[in-house]
């Protein structure tokens, strides 16, 4: 099993007695914020950078009112958030029933440089022992040969088994061609959802 204490730090709190069991369990997730919220496990290159929509050589979004975006440099991106569960207010019991947990992601490229992308999200016991781990497919974009607008990956995990407690969405990328600045992915719009 591999552990995950030491790649996060636990909420503050909780959130009101009840909480709003659909809502969106990132904080900050297109970038309104600049990068609040998120934890910079690799920042190479340029370093994470928020930008406007659509951004030099970008495509528009899909979804009316997203107005920004993380973009990426020419050396590997990743960013994190890890998100306390008993903190966010759900119970015991109810974590233990194994609820559905949604994983959404959206990432482009430009349109004169390649890129690549990559999303992890694990399911953690309260010792954060690993229960459950999703990878995204390598996936890499070069607009001479592909559309590289905006595309949505998605994952549930079910019958994982009881003990989740935390949960880590991590997700990030480069570009293609090693230019200097932001002509890697561009990543907006990630959420993560527990049905209870």
């Amino acid at each position: 099993m591999t552990r995950h204490k030491d790649l996060f730090y636990r909420a503050e709190g909780v959130i009101g007695n009840t909480p709003n069991m659909a809502r969106n369990l990132l904080k900050n997730p297109y970038g309104e914020e600049q990068l609040e919220f998120w934890e910079l496990i690799v920042n190479g290159g340029n370093e994470w950078k928020v930008e406007d929509m659509p951004g030099d050589c970008g495509h528009d979004f899909c979804l009316e009112g997203v107005t920004k975006y993380f973009a990426t440099s020419f050396e590997p991106c990743i960013k994190r958030q890890v998100i306390d569960l008993l903190a966010e207010g759900y119970s015991d019991d109810e974590l233990d029933a194994q609820p559905a947990v949604t994983a959404e992601d959206w990432y482009c490229g430009r349109t004169d440089c390649g890129c690549t992308y990559q999303m992890t999200v694990c399911l953690l016991d309260n010792d954060c022992e690993l229960i459950q781990e999703f990878k995204s497919e390598p996936v890499t974009l070069d607009p001479e040969s592909e559309d590289c607008s905006w595309r949505k990956v998605t994952h549930t995990f079910s019958n994982y088994g009881p003990g989740m407690r935390f949960i880590t969405f991590e997700h990030g990328g480069n570009d293609t061609k090693f230019w200097e600045g932001w002509f890697g992915v561009r990543v907006t719009g990630s959420s993560v959802t527990v049905e209870v």
